[in-house]
């Protein structure tokens, strides 16, 4: 069993067509894909099937979404066990020079204490500037 089907499995998701390409995609990536990166490398799936896909994938805790600055969401594949849950969240690292976004999964993001009654439904840290290739 493959790591996609592994996933749909865990998950729960029916494995449609669309769904194991997009997801074999995003496995093979080492930074996180905005629709349109997506859509350019999947030129044989239409833009419509490949967004509902990613709601799909976000819905079931499939993927993560990621608004870097860049003015374009971006989609990187959850860890094993990852629940979406405030312990799970973690850094990400825009790079402004080549514009990729990389998950920065050995840099949790630390629980803050919310004011009473205050509820969090999701959290959002980027640190932007240089990534290796573009520092040298």
């Amino acid at each position: 069993m493959d790591r996609a089907e592994e996933i749909f499995r865990i998950k729960k998701v029916k494995p449609t067509a669309v769904r194991v390409v997009v997801l074999r995609h995003l496995l093979e990536q080492n930074q996180a894909q905005s629709l349109k990166e997506i859509e350019e490398s999947l030129i044989q799936t239409d833009r419509s099937s490949i967004f509902r896909t990613l709601k799909t994938f976000e819905e079931h805790k499939v993927i993560h979404s990621i608004e870097d600055g860049s003015g374009m969401t971006k989609y990187a594949v959850c860890v094993e066990g990852c629940n979406c849950d405030p312990e799970d969240l973690h850094y990400h690292f825009y790079c402004t020079s080549c514009n990729l976004t990389y998950c920065l999964l050995d840099y949790p993001i630390q629980t803050v204490n919310l004011p009473k009654n205050f509820k969090m439904a999701q959290a959002n840290m980027v640190i932007k500037g240089l990534c290796d290739k573009c520092n040298h």
